[in-house]
């Protein structure tokens, strides 16, 4: 078996299918392992899993299925999305299994849309328990970038994040804080090389593959499939500049990542205004996978979309902006001053809300998110600590606009100063009754994940009127495309008729998302990817016959 693309999908592939007892290899474009799961918060969506199961949060199946009957629907196949639910404890079980990681529950980080039919409050997101990464030697320098750059040790997980967001606001913040530094500097005493998050997961799927033997040549760049009388039999690629093949007897898995770094695609099939310099995806997604099944006869779909997040167009690159949006105190508004959504909506849906402005005529991209200085002193905000100022950069590169007065800022940023003027005030009449009359923002389970629970009535929601004012562009962004080939329940790609394309199989963001157009919670993106690799990798293993190409 050829597997192409060494994130968590490539390498669950390959993982499974070494321990069926098939001969694996698995190839990587880039010089790095991790693709952007690497890059990720390393957050997984598999319900009924068994760090759910040991913290008593496991619930009915059939739950999770109506969830999903509920917010993706038709886009994509019952028995897909079924499967999913069905198998995804047992795959994630193997990877506890087979690699050093574990897996802990994320407590109340709730589903997307938990007040939809088989929602959960509470949550059904997990995330890896921080690991010691010196077992990987040399090799580690080879784990992909992270797209932010933190000091060695500083380890920080997601449910760590949510208590520092909100600064001194709460004891939590700094006993957080002091806890991520002591942690530090204890791992350091000790020698020791700790990593969480994305990175986590990166690793020890890696030490896994490690473990069990299985190659992974970097620098090898998938240029097509071999293609005989129907069937994919192999792969052609690209190493050192010379062109090669590599025959699979039972098949090929893409793990190769989405398109988001691939501008002509981009404009093809996404939603406009586009640039491959608002993703935090990584560099080397370019689509080779999709466009070699393509090639091949694949039907594609989703291409149109993405894991989209609203993005702070950073100097340095962009800031997937998550917190910062949903403290209570700041709204987003579009180039006509106006507030179009629930700022704190989930960050797929919020980027959809943007594009349908623009779709509509009414300029939302780029928009402005719009603070004052007791919000600045108050929060966290894009890695810089509480009243820290923000750099001169950033206003030189246009990204931050400053005003005493609301009318001031609406000059700076080029809109109506009487609509900003009235859009504030009218939010700001919000704030003080504790209702959202216009979007309902704090109404749901979700919105409160990153609210201050310090304000009252409404966590969510804070009056904008201490000066002076910020606006701070925010633009459409993601972590990666989820448009791609289309496959059954079983990770075979098919043709546009329904029909299997013998020998081919994909798994991540190569493939059309089974979360279709919405994403279920936080970790839907990773949790798939293990999953459909795992089964990719089962399917392949079974000794048929016709499965087989010519040895």
């Amino acid at each position: 078996m050829v597997v192409v693309g060494a994130g968590a999908a490539g390498m669950s592939a390959a993982l499974a299918a070494d321990a069926r007892g098939l001969e694996t290899v698995l190839l990587e474009k880039s010089g790095y392992f991790g693709g952007s799961t690497a890059r990720s918060g390393g957050g997984v969506w598999i319900p009924g899993n068994y760090a759910l199961v040991e913290a008593g949060q496991a619930d009915d199946p059939e739950e999770s299925k109506r969830y999903l009957d509920s917010i993706v629907g038709d886009d994509v196949p019952k028995v897909r999305r079924d499967t999913y639910v069905d198998r995804g404890p047992e795959a994630l079980e193997f990877v506890r299994d087979h690699t050093p990681l574990r897996f802990t529950w994320v407590p109340q980080y709730a589903d997307y849309h938990p007040e939809a039919p088989g929602g959960r409050a509470a949550g059904r997101s997990c995330e890896p328990v921080p690991l010691d990464a010196s077992f990987l030697g040399a090799e580690l320098d080879r784990l992909h970038p992270q797209y932010t750059k933190a000091p060695a040790n500083m380890i920080v997980t997601q449910a760590d994040f949510r208590k520092i967001s909100l600064g001194l606001r709460t004891l939590r913040g700094p006993v957080t804080m002091v806890r991520v530094l002591l942690r530090r500097i204890w791992a350091g005493l000790r020698r020791r090389r700790m990593f969480a998050m994305g990175n986590a997961i990166a690793i020890g799927l890696r030490k896994g593959m490690i473990d069990a033997g299985v190659p992974l040549h970097y620098d090898t760049e998938l240029t097509g499939l071999l293609l005989e009388d129907g069937r994919v039999t192999g792969v052609r690629v690209l190493h050192d500049g010379v062109e090669s093949t590599v025959r699979a007897r039972r098949g090929v898995v893409l793990g190769s990542g989405g398109f988001e770094r691939n501008l002509e695609m981009r404009e093809k099939y996404q939603p406009q205004p586009t640039s491959v310099e608002w993703t935090t995806g990584s560099q080397f997604n370019t689509g080779g996978g999709i466009l070699a099944g393509i090639a091949a006869g694949a039907q594609t779909d989703l291409l149109d979309d993405s894991w989209w997040g609203p993005t702070i167009p950073l100097p340095s690159g962009p800031w997937f902006c998550l917190a910062e949006r949903n403290l209570p105190g700041s709204i987003i508004v579009n180039q006509a001053g106006r507030r179009y959504m629930n700022e704190a909506l989930p960050y797929v849906e919020a980027v959809h809300e943007m594009y349908k402005g623009e779709a509509t005529g009414v300029g939302h991209v780029p928009s402005w998110m719009i603070i004052d200085q007791r919000y600045r002193d108050r929060y966290l905000f894009a890695g810089l600590f509480p009243r820290q100022p923000f750099p001169g950069r950033w206003y030189k590169h246009g990204t931050i606009r400053r005003a005493s007065t609301l009318a001031g800022l609406a000059e700076e940023i080029g809109v109506p100063p009487e609509a900003l003027t009235e859009t504030v005030e009218r939010f700001n009449g919000f704030a003080r009754t504790g209702t959202d009359e216009d979007f309902h923002r704090g109404e749901s389970a979700y919105d409160k994940y990153y609210s201050d629970p310090t304000v009252k009535p409404n966590p969510s929601l804070h009056t904008i009127d201490k000066g002076p004012f910020y606006a701070v562009k925010i633009v459409p962004g993601d972590l990666g495309t989820k448009g791609g080939l289309v496959t059954d329940e079983r990770a075979r790609v098919v043709r546009p008729d329904g029909s299997v394309i013998p020998g081919l199989y994909a798994a991540g963001n190569v493939s059309s998302a089974v979360m279709g157009h919405t994403y279920a919670g936080p970790g839907a993106t990773i949790g798939p990817a293990i999953v459909f690799g795992y089964l990719a990798a089962e399917d392949l293993a079974e000794d048929r016959a016709e499965d087989r190409a010519p040895a």
